[in-house]
This record gives structure tokens, sequence and C-alpha cells, in this order.
């Protein structure tokens, strides 16, 4: 009998171990370029073909390595940062496990150019999907120069699924913004298709930040440092007014390594209570300095994923040292002591008598003495006499009724359909009114009953207070709509209902590339960062058929000079960096998720908001646009527009 269990060959564990370590070409650069910082490199330049797709190049002036360590740093499990388990828990580099350049060797074609500085030549190795090519001398310069080819050109079916150009770049934009945040004392270059995307110069992490995001995060950054017993924390964090719904830039970092952790990430917005509104988030780029004792990095290939040792107590720590940075160095408005031209108020002394205000008032007053007649003068004896007024008689009287009393006229609660029961809106209310689409014959014979009839040219007719094609709305709080129809009564939420009739707007836009647009008085300016930049060129074509013109100047910065129209009221600038943030973390580059989303945010930015009062005009635009929707049960992101509170509910409700 053969034997079942047999060992791998090192070709196909090393895939095995590829397909964790290296997910994308943002991986291989990430696992190169610290590498070159363990090495002690001082200048990195990396250089991308096709968004790492063809190529990626990545050139040191570190240590370099010997003949024997670069052919051994291909091994599986080979490194120079660890000796011993016991290291794991005393980590002083980036990378420990010896699997990267393993990895790397088992999915590309890889030529690696290396020499120590004491050497006279370096060394030239090839290797082509795990397998060794060749070795041999060469002439180069002190340090390492990796030239990665063919990613994943043995395994296609990684290659296949690999995402568009634009996309695979801005990963390895953030892979590459995480390693330069925290290594400000290093240069680096970045090229892709030999276009620069950085050229970033060793100095101070303020002047870092600044050359990554631009030159308009600088003033908005508060610098943050304490030093505890238990760690050290130093940093920046953004002032209130930072704060932006989508794409603000937090970071945090330990020991030199960015991570993940959104149990530190409450304790940060915790310090913005009541100062930033609901859903908003401020920029932090906060940096832990810990024992490499007292935490645990081993946990994911990516090493992105770290556990604390005293998680709530650094917490805790890290929550007082935003608040205090926010109270310290925020801005608090100055209070003016200019007093030329002011009134003279004297000040009050000890021996100064204060008395207090005399009120004057009749005792004897008793308004249940009054006669009945008075008490009643303003309110008709009969009820049925408000719907006389509908005749033009008491009109007046009917308006002040429902403005000053707060008493809502009879008209309101009578309950014509919508529109004429063969037209779509009318049938499409009756859709949504019950799920058997039944209503009771009874249902209308009470408000009729209570009707008084008018007699005009002598001809006895139904006193309808409303016409049927101008229904009346009523607005709840300045949110709902109310309107009613046969079933009962209809509740529309205005601001998700305005929503979905922009949503559908903005998109037939889009596909019809015909927009209106509005020019601005003085164009505006918005700063991008080198991945909002590439996102924002690739759904430029989108926003310019909704209506945006953006024009690029220098240093990531776009004028903005024209945006749509109806846009009144909002921050363009705002709303460009929302719409690109969202572009952004988008998981897939189809044009159809990219419209989505612009058409989803810009009908949120231009809806009605809460609490804004609507007059009936403007309630039944909204109703009626609103039916014409394809969809009018749901907004675009699945919340719910309207619901409808049956006849039989309210009778159920009244006993």
């Amino acid at each position: 009998m053969s034997d079942i269990i047999q060992l791998l060959p090192d070709s196909v564990a090393n895939q095995i171990a590829a397909g964790e370590v290296i997910q994308r070409p943002a991986s291989v650069i990430k696992e190169l370029v610290e590498n070159s910082i363990d090495a002690g490199a001082t200048s990195i330049n990396v250089v991308c073909v096709d968004s790492g797709r063809t190529s990626i190049q990545v050139v040191d002036n570190g240590k370099g390595m010997s003949e024997t360590d670069a052919r051994l740093s291909f091994e599986r499990h080979a490194t120079s940062k660890i000796r011993k388990a016991a290291d794991l828990f005393n980590l002083h580099t980036m990378g420990f496990r010896g699997e990267a350049l393993a990895s790397i060797a088992a999915v590309a074609q890889v030529k690696l150019k290396t020499r120590l500085e004491g050497d006279e030549v370096g060394t030239q190795l090839s290797i082509a999907g795990s397998r060794f090519v060749s070795q041999e001398p060469c002439s180069c310069p002190v340090g390492s120069n990796f030239l990665i080819e063919n990613l994943f050109y043995n395994v296609p079916v990684r290659r296949k699924f690999l995402k568009s150009n634009a996309t695979e770049l801005n990963n390895i934009i953030t892979a590459f913004e995480r390693i330069v945040l925290v290594n400000p004392d290093v240069a680096f270059t970045l090229y892709n298709n030999q276009t620069e995307l950085y050229n970033l110069k060793a100095g101070g992490l303020r002047q870092r930040i600044v050359d990554v995001f631009g030159k308009k995060i600088n003033p908005q950054l508060l610098p943050l440092d304490i030093d505890t017993t238990m760690c050290r924390l130093t940093g920046f964090v953004g002032k209130p007014e930072s704060a932006r719904k989508k794409g603000a830039r937090q970071y945090f970092f330990v020991n030199g390594r960015f991570m993940k952790h959104p149990y530190f990430h409450k304790a940060v917005m915790s310090a913005y209570e009541r100062l930033v509104p609901e859903g908003e988030q401020v920029p932090y780029f906060i940096y832990f300095t810990v024992k490499p004792e007292d935490i645990d990095v081993n946990i994911h290939p990516t090493k992105t994923e770290i556990k604390f040792e005293n998680e709530p107590s650094i917490w805790q720590i890290l929550a007082a040292a935003v608040k205090d940075a926010v109270g310290m160095f925020n801005d608090v408005t100055a209070i003016e002591f200019d007093t030329e031209g002011r009134p003279e108020i004297p000040a009050l002394g000890e021996d100064d008598d204060v008395v207090a205000p005399k009120l004057q008032y009749n005792p004897s007053y008793n308004p249940f003495t009054e006669h009945s007649q008075q008490r009643g003068a303003a309110v008709p004896q009969q009820w049925e006499s408000l719907y006389d007024g509908l005749g033009g008689r008491s009109q007046s009287r009917q308006t002040s009724l429902f403005d000053n009393e707060g008493i809502m006229p009879s008209r309101r609660f009578s309950m014509p359909d919508i529109a004429d029961p063969g037209s779509g809106i009318a049938a499409a209310v009756e859709n949504i009114s019950s799920p058997d689409n039944s209503v009771m014959a009874g249902e209308n014979t009470k408000e009729t009953d209570v009707q008084p009839s008018l007699n005009v040219d002598g001809v006895t007719q139904q006193a309808s207070p409303i016409e049927e094609k101008s229904p009346v709305h009523y607005q709840y709080k300045g949110q709902y709509i109310m309107t009613a129809v046969k079933s009962g009564l209809m509740i529309i939420d205005q601001h998700r209902a305005h929503i979905r009739i922009l949503y559908e707007r903005y998109l037939a836009q889009i596909a019809t590339r015909k927009a209106y647009s509005q020019k601005m008085l003085f164009p505006e300016t918005v700063q991008f960062g080198q991945a909002d930049v590439q996102t924002l060129q690739a759904i430029l074509p989108e926003l310019q058929a909704v209506g945006f013109e953006l024009a690029a100047t220098s240093g990531g910065s776009y004028t903005i000079s024209s945006v749509p129209a109806g846009l009144d009221g909002v921050n363009y600038v705002s709303l460009v960096q929302n719409l690109v943030a969202s572009a952004r973390e988008k998981p897939t580059s189809a044009i159809d998720e990219i419209n989505h989303s612009l058409a989803l945010d810009l009908a949120r930015s231009a809806a009605v908001a809460y609490g804004q009062v609507l007059t009936n005009t403007e309630m039944e635009n909204i109703v009626n646009d609103l039916f014409a929707c394809s969809n009018f049960n749901y907004t675009p992101d699945g919340k719910k527009v309207l619901t409808m509170l049956r006849q039989t509910e309210i009778e159920h409700l009244l006993g």
C-alpha cells in the first residue's frame, strides 16, 4: 500500500504562502520597501509599470547582501531579523518571518542586484517561479535593486482577478503612504509609467504629512505629545473644523509599524463628542511607542492587526491625550476688551441697594365671571359654518384658526384620492396600501355623512374643501408629508423621498450626458492627495456629466469653476472630496458603481433637509415626482420612504 501523505515541494509550498503574503502588486512594494528600511536605507526609489502588473522595481542604498546571503534570502523562513522564538516578543524590525522574498519569487520573475559596502563587485541573481535561473558577479552600487516582472504569471487565476490599473495604483499609493509617514527621515520617490507621483525629501514628521497630503492640512493639525511609563504618544490630531464625512486621514502607528485598531479609534473620537457633527471624522496621525514585549504583531501576515497587553489603560491615556491637545491648542474666540464708545455701566458696590421689580396685577380678576357670549364670540356656534367659509365668506377666519391657534382646519381631515382612480399614481398608492389591495365599502361613508352641502345655482352639491387634482398635504414636524388617500393616511419621509427623486434625475443626466451647470462667481480650490488624484481622474468624466467643471492647477490642487444647478447652500469643496472618497472606497471599478455613488452623494447633498418647511405646492411636487420614480418605496441605499396607516387601523386606535 502506497503512502498517502507526502511532503509538498518547495515551489508548491511557496505558492501557498504567497496566497497570504502577496495578494496584489501593493503587497510586493510593501514587503520590499520594509526590507529596505530594515537594511538602513536612507533613499528608496520605487518604479512601477502598469500599476505593478508588468514590473516593479525597488532600489535602495542600504547595507546590501553578500553572494551567499543573496541566494539564501529567497529560501523559506530564511531571515536575518530573529534567531529564536523569544525574539518574536522583542522585535525592532519590520519583517521577521522570512516569507516575503520566497513568496514573491514563487509567483513572479525576480532579478536582484546587490553589493556590500566593502566588496568591489556585487552579485546578480535571477529566479522565476521558485526556480533558480542564474547567479553571476556584476557591477552595481552599494545596496539592493529588486526587479519584479510579470507578477502572477504562473497563477493565471490570481492575475485574472486583479483590479483595474487605477484601482491597483490606489492600493500601491495607500501602502506607500503608510510607510513614508512613519519614516520621515528617509527620502522616497514613486513612479508609475514614467510619471512621478511622489518625491519626498527627508525631514520632520509634520513636513512629511504636508508633503504627502498637501499644504491645506497643515493649519488643521494639533500637536500631540505625552509620555507615560506605559507608552509614549506623539503625532498630530485634527481640529474640530477639519471634520469630514468621508476621506478623513486617520493613521495609527506602533513602534514604526502601521496598524488598524477600531478600539483606539473610538478613544480618539470620544474626545470630539459635541465638537463635530455626528457621523463625521477628524484626521489624526498618532504614533505609539511601547515596549516590544508588550505587543504581539505575529497575528496576521499583513501585520496590521496588533494586540496590546494593556489596551484599556492605553485607551484611557489616548483619550485623555487627545482631549488635552484639542483643549489646549484649539482656537478659541477672543474676548474683546475695547470699550471706546461703549456706554458706561457702573460697577455694583457693596453698599448699593438692589430692589426687586414690582408686578402690577388685578387680584379681583376672574375670567369665569365674564359673559359667555364674550368668551365665545370668536368661535361660531355651529361647527359646520367652518365649511361655509370655503365659499369665500370666512376664508380669513379659517386661515387664522390654523395659523394662530394651531388648529388644523377640517379640510385637512378630508380623505380624497391622491389622483383619479385610473391614474398611475392612484394605482401605485393602492399597491402599497394593503397586501390584498382591499378597501372596505364603508370606509368613506362616515366622512361624506358629515360634509355639508352647498347650493350653487339651485343645484345641491357636496362641499369639497379641495380639488381632486390638487390634494392638500400636511407637513408633520418638518419631516413627514401626510396625505389622505382612500385606504387611509399615507406618510412620506420628505428627505428620503427627495433623495430618490434626485438620484434618478442625476443618474439620467449621467447616462444622457445632459446636465445643467452653474458657473461660480469665485472659483474654489480643492486639494487632493496622490491616491485621490488617481481616483478623481477616473471619475472626472462622470463629474462633468452631472455639471462639474474641474481644472488641475499644481500639486494635486483642482479649481472648481462650475457646479450642478440646484446645489445651493452646499459646501462644494467638501462635496467633491466626499464624491472622490466614495469612489475610492468602492471595491469594484465598474462604471455603474461609480455612477451610482456619484448620483447618490449628489442627491443627499441637494435633497430637502429635515425641518425645512414646505408649501403645499412643494409637497405636491415631491409626492407626484416620487410616484413617477422606478422605485418609490425605498431610497437607493435601501431605506424606507413611505408607509401607510390604514383607515381600519385608525378606527381601531380610536376605539
